[in-house]
């Protein structure tokens, strides 16, 4: 029987999906020729006419290309949303003239709605009327969990309805930015509930999303009302539902039967890990002034000068190596300067390739230079960290990598740098690199310490909380502000690095870091005081000066 109760521990919450649960689509034959005479009457008002013709076809290309995007999308572990401006600008009037295409983009949010009006016509589901009672009789708070191209619309919709006072919480992926199933969704409308997600039951329509998304978030039981999408995922899901019914009548009646007092199973949760004697679950080291120091090549400008200068030339441009080699010299400087603009913020995007060799090195270039530096940004990047210092292993970091492998210790690599790359091989020069389980670089996840996304993303490989990690850096404004934010518990920054000895010692004082070191070979007495059997004092080189100003907050 499709809509027969199955056997579930009753919950404390209920999060419901909006199409194909709470309303049912179906589409309007005269749809998109209503959404056409829309877009038609915005651009004649501003002037800027386009056929009917080519707007139909613009908006049927749009349709197909954003279905494909939100099918590719589901496979992801955490999508973000597109934007409205991006919907409308780089999907609806993609092939449109510039003119026509900025004007519908500056009525992106309008034009979604209008959207969602005329193209489906909206019903509410049968059974849902009676969930929302049957919820609110025993006391179980309602939220929408929902991907939308304009969560105004579908708020609309319910009001509509009489029943948007009905949800305690709605998230629409366009207003939170991330989209299903990325498991914050659900994080989000289970913590507005005074929840866990393990509390809820959700109930979606479809496998890939939210089946999925259930799974991922570790609700207490993932149902499903089926629609046309439900048994047709665009690709292959392992992940389960715990019932399919055809009508949401199946979820009210497992409601009712289902038990107050049993012992619930929550789905799959996001573990924490702890081991007796506190010692760090992982260890995340920064690499510039932690693992090694560098001394800077002065000719490192006039290197990449020359190359820049037989790069051009093969295109048949003219430059010599000595105006290459001030470009290089000049854009650097200018580089740095403006990145140091960025000091002192928490959400800090890292300057792409083509802004140092495009925008910085040839700022005062011809156009057909600067977009043979754009083009080859990647490359000179990664030719510029090689040859711009020589990196020298600092005292003890091989004993203390040795320590957390012999440990069972992994350590993460998180480094502000311009090249992963040319860290990756530094590591590999340096005979490093089978001591470390994985590497968070900022030129590869776009943003930059004390942006505390680096350490989030290295937290999510050790699969540990940052109370049970270990931080090492040398600079408190990037290093010690970022483990701070992220909640790292023990936080420490080793002197003879990049940072002031005055700044060190003041985050120490302050309580920004718990612990200040000379070196990293410091780190091992501190490691090794938290392990049950610590390794024999002969098995790790003693480090040739213990500082007696090592101190702990």
């Amino acid at each position: 029987m499709p809509n027969a109760p199955v056997s579930l521990p009753a919950p404390r919450g209920m999060l419901l999906d909006f199409g194909g649960v709470i309303i049912e689509t179906a589409k309007r034959p005269t749809g998109r020729a209503e959404v056409v005479t829309h877009l038609a009457g915005l651009l004649d008002r501003a002037g800027q006419p386009v056929p009917t013709d080519q707007l139909r076809a613009s908006l049927d290309a749009a349709l197909t290309a954003l279905k494909a995007w939100k099918n590719a999308s589901s496979r992801r572990p955490e999508p973000r949303e597109l934007s409205h401006r991006e919907i409308v600008g780089d999907f609806l009037a993609a092939d449109l003239p510039d003119a026509a295409r900025a004007i519908l983009v500056g009525h992106a949010p309008e034009i979604l709605e209008v959207m969602g009006d005329r193209i489906s016509e909206h019903h509410l589901r049968p059974g849902i009327p009676e969930l929302l009672s049957e919820c609110a009789a025993r006391g179980i708070p309602i939220g929408i969990v929902s991907n939308a191209h304009s969560g105004r619309h579908h708020r609309r919709i319910l009001d509509d309805l009489g029943l948007g006072h009905r949800f305690a919480v709605q998230v629409y992926s366009d207003e939170v930015g991330i989209r299903k199933p990325h498991p914050g969704m659900i994080d989000l409308a289970a913590e507005a509930l005074g929840l866990t997600p393990a509390d809820c039951w959700y109930v979606g329509d479809t496998q890939d999303r939210d089946v999925v998304v259930g799974r991922r978030a570790g609700v207490a039981a993932v149902l499903v009302t089926r629609t046309r999408h439900t048994d047709n995922p665009p690709f292959a899901v392992t992940a389960q539902a715990d019932g399919t019914f055809d009508t949401p009548e199946g979820v009210l009646a497992t409601l009712r039967a289902s038990r107050e007092t049993a012992v619930r199973q929550p789905g799959p949760s996001r573990p924490t890990r702890t081991r007796r004697g506190a010692p760090p679950t992982a260890l995340l080291l920064d690499h510039g002034g932690v693992v090694s120091t560098s001394q800077s090549d002065p000719d490192a400008a006039a290197v990449l000068g020359a190359h820049l200068s037989d790069l051009l030339s093969t295109g048949g441009l003219e430059l010599s190596p000595e105006t290459a080699t001030t470009m290089v010299r000049d854009g650097v400087a200018s580089y740095r300067a403006t990145k140091h603009l960025l000091d002192g913020a928490q959400e800090v995007p890292q300057p792409g390739p083509a802004t140092l060799w495009a925008d910085h090195v040839g700022a005062d270039a011809p156009e057909r230079v600067r977009a043979v530096l754009r083009a080859h940004a990647h490359d000179l990047m990664h030719r510029w960290y090689t040859v711009k210092a020589e990196h020298i292993l600092r005292q003890g970091m091989r004993a203390l990598l040795e320590l957390c492998r012999d440990q069972g210790i992994p350590v993460v690599l998180v480094s502000n740098t311009v090249s992963g790359r040319g860290v990756r091989e530094r590591l590999v020069g340096h005979g490093l690199e089978p001591l470390i389980s994985g590497y968070v670089f900022s030129d590869e996840v776009g943003r930059r310490k004390p942006d505390v996304a680096l350490i989030r993303e290295a937290l999510t490989m050790v699969d540990a909380p940052a109370s049970a990690c270990w931080f090492l850096g040398d600079q408190a404004r990037t290093d010690g502000v970022a483990a701070h934010i992220a909640g790292i518990g023990r936080r420490v920054l080793t002197r003879g690095g990049k940072g002031s000895n005055e700044t060190l010692q003041r985050a120490l004082d302050t309580g920004l870091v718990t612990d200040l070191i000379d070196s990293p070979a410091d780190l091992i007495p501190l490691l090794t005081a938290t392990l049950d059997h610590p390794p024999h004092a002969t098995a790790y080189p003693t480090p040739e000066h213990t500082p007696d100003t090592q101190r702990t907050a």
